[in-house]
């Protein structure tokens, strides 16, 4: 036992070693800083934004997105009392190995130019992005991975992740700053497909077993993580808004979205598990279900009932996914969704970007004004129209599930 031990400590210490002097071996000679923080204007070779580039585009504030990233959902996947603070550890770890590989490879897609990649605040922002679906991934295989097969996980769900918002939001054109369908659905089905396809049969049962018992610890975690993420997940999901003037809709619609799913997820606990009053967890699963339905209806809605209904599903959708599918997940599927990322990031996003598909489809000059040239701008200008825009984010939906089916498969 302590010779595996002492190889799986050299295994876990020589990747680490070979990805870092790789990472900066590449960085040497492709990655130079561009001119997205100059006054000037963007090259018109050059991709400066996730997506097309748009007129207008804000500063991006990396920092909020950081914070989200590492404190919240670091937090959010140390409640179990017996992988707790190891998890969070090889979080951080993933998230410091994910950004260098993200930035790599977004900038190959979005601004590579002249033999360089070219990069900036934006890019922080958009490797940030990918690494929270990285981290979404993670909890469904959480207790059950070694640290080395993480960050095996994280660098190919990178590379898949940043080739499919590459298409969604610079081929096809689809609006989903929010990250329904480019963070929570792709990272929660990326997760489920590879936890069962590393489903054991005789080890289910004692792990199912070890991780129910999450102690005052989780508690505490789920306490941190989920007021972070009310301080500080709205103005993530507005970070790549078209513009400044854009701003309040994804912030406020967000904001709307989390107090409605809380009080949906209040209502029905006590109602499922007969308790007097719902417990931290699952109003820290209310909450991420809260913020995924607005990923990418955030900036659509003109409405602020809009977004409590949209919130108050989610906030429904939640808990009865842990009451009556995780169970069918277990026995049927024969899945071991340890964070229940399926009913927190999967179901949530699946019906924010069903959302935003019929948004699209209302979407008007009269309703939206200005603001529709700065979602949809080939509609705006007559080359694409209505119908075809919502069919496309329809289409994106398809992808996604697709694109993290065949990576969870390759990666599990």
């Amino acid at each position: 036992m302590p010779e595996r031990s002492a190889a799986s400590r050299l295994r876990l210490s020589g990747l680490c070693f070979l990805l870092q002097i790789l990472n900066i071996l590449l960085f040497a000679v492709l990655v130079r800083y561009g001119p997205e923080g100059s006054p000037g204007p963007c090259p018109s070779q050059l991709n400066c934004g996730r997506g097309k580039p748009r007129s207008g585009f804000q500063q991006p504030r990396p920092q909020g997105v950081h914070i989200q990233v590492l404190l919240s959902f670091g937090l959010l996947v140390a409640f179990l009392s017996r992988y707790g603070p190891g998890s969070a550890a090889t979080s951080i770890l993933m998230v410091a190995l994910a950004i260098q590989w993200a930035v790599l490879i977004q900038g190959t897609l979005h601004s590579f130019l002249n033999g360089k990649i070219y990069v900036g605040a934006q890019s922080m922002v958009s490797a940030d992005f990918c690494t929270a679906a990285v981290l979404i991934s993670t909890g469904a295989v959480l207790g059950r991975v070694s640290p080395v097969q993480l960050l095996l996980l994280a660098l190919l769900e990178v590379t898949l992740c940043s080739l499919n918002e590459y298409i969604l939001l610079s081929l096809m054109g689809v609006s989903d700053s929010g990250g329904s369908l480019t963070i929570h659905t792709f990272g929660a089905y990326f997760g489920l497909v590879v936890s069962r396809l590393l489903y054991q049969p005789h080890k289910d049962r004692r792990k199912r077993e070890e991780q129910q018992n999450t102690g005052q610890q989780g508690d505490v975690s789920a306490v941190v993580g989920t007021i972070f993420l009310w301080i500080f997940w709205p103005s993530f999901t507005s970070t790549s808004s078209a513009h400044d003037t854009a701003e309040s809709w994804p912030v406020l619609n967000t904001y709307f979205s989390l107090v409605a799913s809380t009080v949906a997820t209040s209502i029905l606990s006590p109602v499922l598990w007969e308790e007097s009053t719902p417990r931290m967890v699952q109003i820290q699963d209310a909450t991420l279900a809260g913020m995924a339905v607005m990923g990418m209806a955030g900036e659509m809605l003109v409405t602020p009932f809009g977004a409590l209904i949209a919130g108050f599903l989610a906030g429904l959708i939640c808990p009865l996914g842990f009451r009556f599918f995780t169970p069918v997940l277990h026995s049927r599927l024969k899945i071991q969704d340890t964070c229940g990322v399926h009913n927190t990031h999967g179901l949530p996003g699946v019906l924010g970007a069903l959302l935003g598909t019929l948004l699209t489809l209302l979407a008007t000059a009269d309703t939206h004004g200005d603001r529709l040239e700065l979602l949809f701008p080939l509609v705006a200008q007559g080359s694409r129209s209505v119908p075809y825009q919502a069919l496309l984010q329809l289409s994106a939906l398809l992808l996604t599930l697709l694109l993290a089916a065949l990576g969870g498969c390759i990666t599990g």
